[in-house]
Protein backbone atom coordinates (compact mmCIF):
# COMPACT_ATOMS: atom_id res chain seq x y z
CA UNK A 1 0.00 0.00 0.00
CA UNK A 2 1.02 3.55 -0.64
CA UNK A 3 1.72 5.92 1.70
CA UNK A 4 -1.52 8.58 2.28
CA UNK A 5 -1.84 12.08 0.30
CA UNK A 6 -2.34 13.99 3.54
CA UNK A 7 -1.07 16.17 5.85
CA UNK A 8 2.16 18.31 5.31
CA UNK A 9 3.52 15.17 4.22
CA UNK A 10 1.21 15.38 1.09
CA UNK A 11 3.56 15.56 -1.47
CA UNK A 12 6.87 14.89 -0.22
CA UNK A 13 8.73 11.52 -0.37
CA UNK A 14 8.21 9.34 2.75
CA UNK A 15 12.18 8.35 3.49
CA UNK A 16 12.64 4.99 3.22
CA UNK A 17 13.49 4.05 6.87
CA UNK A 18 10.17 5.61 8.31
CA UNK A 19 8.63 3.74 5.30
CA UNK A 20 9.87 0.29 6.55
CA UNK A 21 8.87 1.16 9.72
CA UNK A 22 5.40 2.09 9.60
CA UNK A 23 4.83 -0.14 6.74
CA UNK A 24 6.11 -3.01 8.53
CA UNK A 25 4.52 -2.63 11.69
CA UNK A 26 0.92 -2.01 9.93
CA UNK A 27 1.77 -5.43 8.04
CA UNK A 28 2.04 -7.06 10.86
CA UNK A 29 -1.23 -5.78 12.61
CA UNK A 30 -2.70 -5.92 9.47
CA UNK A 31 -1.84 -10.09 9.20
CA UNK A 32 -2.96 -10.99 12.99
CA UNK A 33 -6.26 -9.49 12.21
CA UNK A 34 -6.76 -11.05 8.83
CA UNK A 35 -5.40 -14.17 8.08
CA UNK A 36 -8.03 -16.77 9.11
CA UNK A 37 -9.67 -15.21 6.31
CA UNK A 38 -6.73 -15.54 4.08
CA UNK A 39 -6.74 -19.02 5.27
CA UNK A 40 -9.94 -19.90 4.18
CA UNK A 41 -9.59 -18.01 0.58
CA UNK A 42 -6.76 -20.50 0.17
CA UNK A 43 -8.21 -23.81 1.47
CA UNK A 44 -11.69 -22.95 -1.00
CA UNK A 45 -9.06 -22.47 -3.94
CA UNK A 46 -7.33 -25.66 -3.44
CA UNK A 47 -10.02 -27.96 -2.46
CA UNK A 48 -12.54 -28.76 -5.79
CA UNK A 49 -14.93 -30.86 -3.06
CA UNK A 50 -13.91 -30.74 0.18
CA UNK A 51 -15.68 -27.48 1.40
CA UNK A 52 -19.56 -26.38 0.55
CA UNK A 53 -18.34 -22.62 1.99
CA UNK A 54 -16.40 -20.63 3.73
CA UNK A 55 -18.53 -21.37 7.15
CA UNK A 56 -18.30 -24.84 6.18
CA UNK A 57 -14.18 -24.41 6.19
CA UNK A 58 -13.87 -22.53 9.21
CA UNK A 59 -16.28 -24.39 11.65
CA UNK A 60 -14.66 -28.29 9.85
CA UNK A 61 -10.90 -26.35 10.40
CA UNK A 62 -12.17 -25.33 14.03
CA UNK A 63 -13.19 -28.92 14.60
CA UNK A 64 -10.39 -30.90 13.07
CA UNK A 65 -7.60 -28.71 13.99
CA UNK A 66 -8.77 -26.26 16.85
CA UNK A 67 -9.04 -22.43 16.29
CA UNK A 68 -5.31 -22.03 15.50
CA UNK A 69 -6.09 -24.32 12.63
CA UNK A 70 -6.90 -20.80 11.02
CA UNK A 71 -3.34 -19.70 11.64
CA UNK A 72 -1.97 -22.35 9.42
CA UNK A 73 0.75 -20.59 7.03
CA UNK A 74 0.95 -17.60 9.52
CA UNK A 75 4.49 -17.46 9.91
CA UNK A 76 5.76 -16.41 6.36
CA UNK A 77 3.37 -13.44 5.95
CA UNK A 78 4.88 -12.48 9.42
CA UNK A 79 8.61 -12.84 8.46
CA UNK A 80 8.36 -11.75 5.17
CA UNK A 81 6.33 -8.38 6.40
CA UNK A 82 8.77 -6.16 6.80
CA UNK A 83 10.87 -6.73 3.73
CA UNK A 84 7.92 -6.69 1.56
CA UNK A 85 6.39 -3.23 2.85
CA UNK A 86 10.02 -2.05 2.45
CA UNK A 87 10.24 -2.80 -1.06
CA UNK A 88 5.97 -1.75 -2.25
CA UNK A 89 7.04 1.99 -0.13
CA UNK A 90 10.40 2.32 -1.56
CA UNK A 91 9.55 1.31 -5.15
CA UNK A 92 6.56 3.95 -5.12
CA UNK A 93 8.23 6.59 -3.61
CA UNK A 94 10.90 6.00 -6.33
CA UNK A 95 8.62 5.85 -9.10
CA UNK A 96 6.67 8.99 -7.75
CA UNK A 97 10.38 10.94 -7.60
CA UNK A 98 10.51 10.17 -11.00
CA UNK A 99 7.21 11.31 -12.01
CA UNK A 100 7.38 14.64 -10.01
CA UNK A 101 10.63 15.72 -11.31
CA UNK A 102 11.62 17.42 -9.12
CA UNK A 103 8.26 19.03 -8.30
CA UNK A 104 5.99 18.97 -4.66
CA UNK A 105 2.99 18.29 -6.04
CA UNK A 106 0.47 15.22 -6.05
CA UNK A 107 0.57 12.42 -8.40
CA UNK A 108 -2.37 11.99 -11.14
CA UNK A 109 -4.27 8.88 -11.08
CA UNK A 110 -2.31 7.67 -14.54
CA UNK A 111 0.94 8.58 -12.24
CA UNK A 112 -0.92 6.52 -9.34
CA UNK A 113 -1.55 3.75 -11.24
CA UNK A 114 1.47 3.57 -12.65
CA UNK A 115 3.69 4.22 -10.04
CA UNK A 116 1.03 1.50 -8.10
CA UNK A 117 2.05 -1.23 -11.20
CA UNK A 118 5.66 -0.49 -10.87
CA UNK A 119 5.35 -1.09 -7.10
CA UNK A 120 3.78 -3.99 -7.60
CA UNK A 121 6.22 -5.94 -10.23
CA UNK A 122 9.17 -5.10 -7.98
CA UNK A 123 7.21 -6.91 -4.57
CA UNK A 124 6.75 -10.15 -6.33
CA UNK A 125 9.61 -10.36 -7.62
CA UNK A 126 11.84 -9.77 -4.29
CA UNK A 127 9.45 -10.80 -1.61
CA UNK A 128 5.91 -12.22 -2.80
CA UNK A 129 6.28 -15.12 -4.88
CA UNK A 130 8.56 -16.63 -2.42
CA UNK A 131 6.28 -15.94 0.49
CA UNK A 132 2.99 -17.04 -1.31
CA UNK A 133 4.95 -20.54 -2.42
CA UNK A 134 5.67 -20.96 1.23
CA UNK A 135 2.24 -19.70 2.95
CA UNK A 136 0.34 -21.82 -0.11
CA UNK A 137 2.51 -24.82 0.30
CA UNK A 138 2.38 -24.97 4.62
CA UNK A 139 -1.94 -24.77 3.83
CA UNK A 140 -1.93 -27.25 1.51
CA UNK A 141 0.58 -29.69 3.40
CA UNK A 142 -2.43 -29.30 5.95
CA UNK A 143 -5.49 -30.20 3.64
CA UNK A 144 -3.42 -33.27 2.06
CA UNK A 145 -1.81 -35.18 5.64
CA UNK A 146 -2.94 -35.66 8.76
CA UNK A 147 0.59 -35.12 9.82
CA UNK A 148 1.97 -32.12 7.84
CA UNK A 149 5.51 -32.64 6.61
CA UNK A 150 6.44 -28.86 7.63
CA UNK A 151 7.07 -28.08 11.51
CA UNK A 152 7.70 -24.52 10.85
CA UNK A 153 8.70 -21.93 8.77
CA UNK A 154 12.48 -22.78 8.42
CA UNK A 155 12.04 -26.54 8.31
CA UNK A 156 9.38 -26.12 5.71
CA UNK A 157 11.67 -23.71 3.92
CA UNK A 158 14.63 -26.28 4.02
CA UNK A 159 12.34 -28.99 2.87
CA UNK A 160 11.05 -26.92 -0.11
CA UNK A 161 14.63 -25.61 -1.14
CA UNK A 162 16.17 -28.95 -0.74
CA UNK A 163 13.48 -30.73 -2.72
CA UNK A 164 13.28 -27.68 -5.46
CA UNK A 165 15.60 -25.85 -4.94
CA UNK A 166 15.39 -22.12 -5.65
CA UNK A 167 12.68 -22.56 -8.26
CA UNK A 168 10.58 -24.25 -5.34
CA UNK A 169 10.13 -20.87 -3.76
CA UNK A 170 9.54 -19.39 -7.73
CA UNK A 171 6.80 -21.22 -9.15
CA UNK A 172 3.95 -19.12 -10.15
CA UNK A 173 6.33 -16.05 -10.13
CA UNK A 174 4.25 -15.07 -13.64
CA UNK A 175 0.46 -14.54 -12.49
CA UNK A 176 2.40 -13.49 -9.36
CA UNK A 177 3.99 -10.52 -10.77
CA UNK A 178 0.58 -10.22 -13.19
CA UNK A 179 -1.33 -10.26 -9.37
CA UNK A 180 0.47 -8.07 -7.34
CA UNK A 181 1.14 -5.41 -10.64
CA UNK A 182 -2.83 -5.04 -11.47
CA UNK A 183 -3.80 -5.63 -7.62
CA UNK A 184 -1.59 -2.34 -6.41
CA UNK A 185 -2.20 -0.49 -10.32
CA UNK A 186 -5.85 -0.94 -9.14
CA UNK A 187 -5.54 0.47 -5.43
CA UNK A 188 -3.34 3.24 -6.33
CA UNK A 189 -5.94 4.46 -9.02
CA UNK A 190 -8.79 4.19 -6.86
CA UNK A 191 -7.37 4.99 -3.72
CA UNK A 192 -5.60 8.36 -5.16
CA UNK A 193 -8.98 9.15 -6.75
CA UNK A 194 -11.08 8.75 -3.94
CA UNK A 195 -8.87 10.55 -1.50
CA UNK A 196 -8.51 13.39 -4.07
CA UNK A 197 -12.10 13.79 -4.19
CA UNK A 198 -12.29 13.70 -0.81
CA UNK A 199 -10.15 16.79 -0.10
CA UNK A 200 -12.08 18.56 -2.89
CA UNK A 201 -10.24 22.08 -2.91
CA UNK A 202 -8.27 21.43 0.03
CA UNK A 203 -5.04 19.83 -1.45
CA UNK A 204 -3.47 19.92 1.71
CA UNK A 205 -6.01 18.77 4.11
CA UNK A 206 -5.19 15.61 6.80
CA UNK A 207 -7.52 12.64 5.77
CA UNK A 208 -9.30 11.62 9.45
CA UNK A 209 -8.48 7.89 9.93
CA UNK A 210 -11.84 6.96 8.83
CA UNK A 211 -11.80 8.55 5.73
CA UNK A 212 -8.38 6.87 5.07
CA UNK A 213 -9.74 3.36 6.35
CA UNK A 214 -12.76 3.90 4.19
CA UNK A 215 -10.68 4.47 0.97
CA UNK A 216 -8.56 1.67 1.34
CA UNK A 217 -11.31 -0.32 1.95
CA UNK A 218 -13.39 0.70 -1.58
CA UNK A 219 -9.66 0.03 -3.58
CA UNK A 220 -9.21 -3.33 -1.89
CA UNK A 221 -12.67 -3.99 -2.68
CA UNK A 222 -12.03 -2.86 -6.97
CA UNK A 223 -8.79 -5.23 -6.86
CA UNK A 224 -10.70 -8.35 -5.79
CA UNK A 225 -12.87 -8.00 -8.34
CA UNK A 226 -10.53 -7.29 -10.68
CA UNK A 227 -8.00 -9.94 -10.59
CA UNK A 228 -9.46 -13.02 -8.47
CA UNK A 229 -8.80 -15.02 -11.49
CA UNK A 230 -5.46 -14.45 -11.65
CA UNK A 231 -5.22 -15.48 -7.84
CA UNK A 232 -6.74 -18.25 -8.57
CA UNK A 233 -4.24 -19.52 -11.14
CA UNK A 234 -1.69 -18.47 -9.08
CA UNK A 235 -2.16 -20.13 -6.05
CA UNK A 236 -2.77 -23.39 -7.74
CA UNK A 237 0.33 -23.01 -9.31
CA UNK A 238 2.37 -23.07 -6.37
CA UNK A 239 0.18 -25.46 -4.23
CA UNK A 240 1.42 -28.88 -3.59
CA UNK A 241 0.07 -30.25 -7.06
CA UNK A 242 1.01 -27.90 -9.14
CA UNK A 243 2.87 -30.85 -10.91
CA UNK A 244 -0.47 -31.36 -12.96
CA UNK A 245 -0.03 -28.00 -15.06
CA UNK A 246 2.77 -27.45 -17.27
CA UNK A 247 2.37 -23.86 -16.94
CA UNK A 248 0.01 -21.15 -15.81
CA UNK A 249 -1.87 -20.99 -19.32
CA UNK A 250 -2.47 -24.49 -19.10
CA UNK A 251 -3.23 -24.13 -15.89
CA UNK A 252 -6.09 -22.02 -16.59
CA UNK A 253 -7.20 -23.77 -19.36
CA UNK A 254 -7.64 -26.87 -17.67
CA UNK A 255 -9.46 -24.79 -14.81
CA UNK A 256 -11.79 -23.68 -17.75
CA UNK A 257 -12.61 -26.94 -19.37
CA UNK A 258 -12.66 -29.35 -16.25
CA UNK A 259 -14.60 -26.53 -13.79
CA UNK A 260 -15.95 -24.16 -15.25
CA UNK A 261 -15.56 -20.48 -15.72
CA UNK A 262 -16.71 -19.79 -11.93
CA UNK A 263 -13.92 -22.15 -10.63
CA UNK A 264 -12.03 -18.73 -11.52
CA UNK A 265 -14.23 -16.64 -8.77
CA UNK A 266 -13.40 -19.39 -6.09
CA UNK A 267 -12.29 -17.97 -2.34
CA UNK A 268 -13.89 -14.65 -3.37
CA UNK A 269 -16.06 -13.95 -0.25
CA UNK A 270 -13.19 -14.60 2.01
CA UNK A 271 -10.67 -12.74 -0.37
CA UNK A 272 -12.88 -10.12 -0.59
CA UNK A 273 -13.45 -9.32 3.35
CA UNK A 274 -9.36 -9.73 3.95
CA UNK A 275 -8.45 -7.85 0.91
CA UNK A 276 -11.13 -5.12 1.75
CA UNK A 277 -9.91 -5.00 5.41
CA UNK A 278 -5.87 -5.55 5.04
CA UNK A 279 -6.04 -2.15 2.62
CA UNK A 280 -8.24 -0.37 4.31
CA UNK A 281 -6.18 -1.24 8.01
CA UNK A 282 -2.85 -0.67 6.31
CA UNK A 283 -3.81 2.78 5.03
CA UNK A 284 -5.26 3.83 8.60
CA UNK A 285 -2.49 2.31 10.57
CA UNK A 286 0.28 3.50 8.24
CA UNK A 287 -0.97 7.17 8.12
CA UNK A 288 -1.07 6.85 12.07
CA UNK A 289 2.30 5.28 12.81
CA UNK A 290 3.98 7.76 10.11
CA UNK A 291 2.48 10.62 12.32
CA UNK A 292 3.70 9.40 15.12
CA UNK A 293 7.10 9.27 13.75
CA UNK A 294 7.65 12.30 12.04
CA UNK A 295 6.75 13.98 15.48
CA UNK A 296 9.67 12.75 16.69
CA UNK A 297 12.19 11.97 13.47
Amino acid sequence: MAPSNSNEQTNKAVSPAKSIISGGISGGLEILITFPTEYVKTQLQLSKTNFTGPLNCVSRTIKEKGPLGLYRGLSPLLYFSIPKAAVRFTSFEQFKRLFQQGQNRPLTNLEATMAGFGAGVMEAILTVTPMENVKVKFIHDQVLSEKPRYRGFFHGMSVILKENGIAGIYKGLMPTILKQSTNQAIRFFVYNFITTKLKGEEKNRRLTWYETFFSGVVAGAASVFGNTPIDVVKTRMQGLESHKYKNSIDCATKIWQQEGFLAFYKGTTPRLGRVCLDVGLVFMFYEQINRMLNKVW
